[in-house]
């Protein structure tokens, strides 16, 4: 499980599109949804088509009614009439003395727009500190009232944070798991190593197949069908499969991935013997084709072959990577392998523990969180689908509302998941600190090859630095929750 990366502590701004859509879009953003309403107001003759405001967790949404007076508005538009007075270049009129009521004729749209950027948000963040709220999603405008001579008023609707009690949160019972590496389990991968190296070599003598020996082959297929309808003919197949074919493929005799009819049929056989027989693929067979069922094959040995494995020696060692020998080869493998397991392991422990606090604590969870988590999940999955083949065209086919709603309850348990994080990260005064951060830095720099500072320049600029060091908080959080109580 990961923790979310909604920044649960981030500042936010506000912005209605259509009432400041142009020198606020960057600080004022409210992402492709507005949601406002007139109230039959018409907006100085403006119409305007919305879609539907994006949902609230209505247990987490709050309201604020927010005043200027109408001396501030005034003041606001002198001001942005003054400013456009002295930058506006119009035909039969001096630089600086276009008279004020021209520009707020010509300039009616862009003036208004400008007075809403200095008021609207001005005015709401100081509601908010006087009212002390902190939304955690783009707040939603309605009931707009802005002109000249008048009272600016407007409704603004978010939602907050709830309120999470983690009291009894240190008396989860966490088992830590063992993750000491059997010998199996070493072995194993010491044999895929040799494996990966080992080289195929035609066998001259001419000899029958044993165990231990590669079988090269040619091969022909059909799988037998078992549904029959009766027919004009009599008994009859509901569908004909396509015959299974290969050439030059290889099987190893008596191997622990080889099917027993193979090696029962093979065992014996010599080079140029054709061969016919039936294989019974087993019902959780990865190949689904041939999952549970019988296959009539027709077979030819064209050649017998045997697998060299490398000398377990000083040179091949080195070959591997930076070793001394062969010992010092086996030795930091098994160290790799124990350390995978344990972090597995431990990882999947941690899972647990997470699952038990979230069933712990009931709370209500910001849609907004959720939505954005969702994205994030989206956005995960299409870059692995890219990185696999599929095309642009195909991802645009995709059902994005079912993969959106099939995301939900997994996002939803990872918000909350982060809010329980965050609240004993509070409690507990869990820091990520600046050595941390820098250690952080680097490694994203070696890792996207972009410079360090062009890269801390980046991230600061568009909000990531600090929703990477919320993520850090979180994940450092886990683990010390872990380890204290695994014991």
């Amino acid at each position: 499980m990961t923790p979310t990366e909604t920044p649960t502590g981030s500042s936010l701004d506000i912005q209605d599109e259509t009432l400041v859509p142009s020198a606020t879009q960057s600080s004022l953003e409210s992402d492709d949804h507005h949601g406002h309403d007139h109230d039959g107001h018409d907006h100085e003759g403006h119409e305007h088509h919305h879609p539907p405001a994006p949902t609230l967790n209505p247990e987490l949404t709050r309201s604020i009614e927010v005043e200027a007076s109408a001396e501030d508005v005034a003041k606001a538009f002198q001001q942005v009439t003054k400013r456009y007075t002295k930058l506006a270049r119009i035909p039969g009129f001096r630089a600086g003395k276009v008279p004020p009521s021209l520009i707020k004729s010509r300039f009616a749209k862009e003036v208004r727009q400008e007075v809403l950027e200095s008021l609207v948000s001005e005015r709401f963040r100081k509601s908010l500190q006087e009212q002390k709220v902190q939304p955690v999603s783009q707040p939603q405008i309605s009931e707009l009232l802005l002109a000249e001579g008048a009272p600016l008023k407007f409704k603004a609707t978010f939602e907050v944070l709830p309120e999470v009690n983690i009291d009894g949160y240190d008396a989860i019972k966490v088992e830590r798991p063992k993750s000491a590496l059997e010998e199996g389990e070493f072995e194993a991968e010491l044999a895929n190593v040799l494996d990966h190296h080992a080289t195929v070599e035609p066998v001259e003598e001419d000899r029958a197949l044993l165990d231990g020996d590669w079988a090269e082959i040619g091969f022909k297929g059909q799988i037998q069908q078992l549904a029959q309808v009766v027919g004009e003919q009599g008994l009859e197949s509901k569908t004909e499969a396509q015959p299974l074919t290969g050439e030059d493929v290889l099987i190893e005799i008596g191997g622990k991935n080889t099917l027993q009819a193979f090696n029962e049929a093979l065992r014996g056989a010599k080079v140029g013997q054709e061969l016919s027989f039936e294989a019974t693929y087993p019902a959780d067979f990865g190949d689904s084709r041939l999952a549970g069922k019988t296959v009539s094959y027709d077979v030819t040995v064209k050649a017998i072959k045997k697998k060299t494995f490398p000398e377990r020696d000083e040179e091949f060692a080195k070959q591997l990577g930076p070793y001394s020998d062969w010992n010092d080869f086996e030795t930091k493998l098994r160290d790799r392998l124990q350390s995978r397991k344990k972090e597995a392991l431990e990882s999947h422990a941690r899972d647990k523990m997470l699952d038990e606090l979230v069933a712990k604590y009931q709370f209500p969870v910001p849609e907004t969180f959720v939505q954005q988590q969702i994205d994030a999940r989206l956005e995960r999955g299409l870059r692995a689908l890219a990185q696999q083949g599929m095309s642009p065209d195909a991802m645009r086919q995709l059902d994005f509302e079912r993969l959106r709603e099939a995301q939900r309850d997994q996002a939803v348990t990872e918000v909350k998941v982060s809010l329980i994080l965050d609240n004993v990260a509070e409690r507990e005064h869990i820091l990520v600190t600046d050595e941390d951060m820098e250690r952080e830095l680097l490694m994203l720099s070696i890792q996207s090859r972009e410079p360090m500072e062009a890269l801390r320049k980046r991230l600061t600029e568009d909000g990531s630095l600090e929703r990477i060091r919320e993520q850090m908080r979180r994940e450092k959080t886990g683990t010390e929750l872990f380890e204290r109580l695994a014991g």
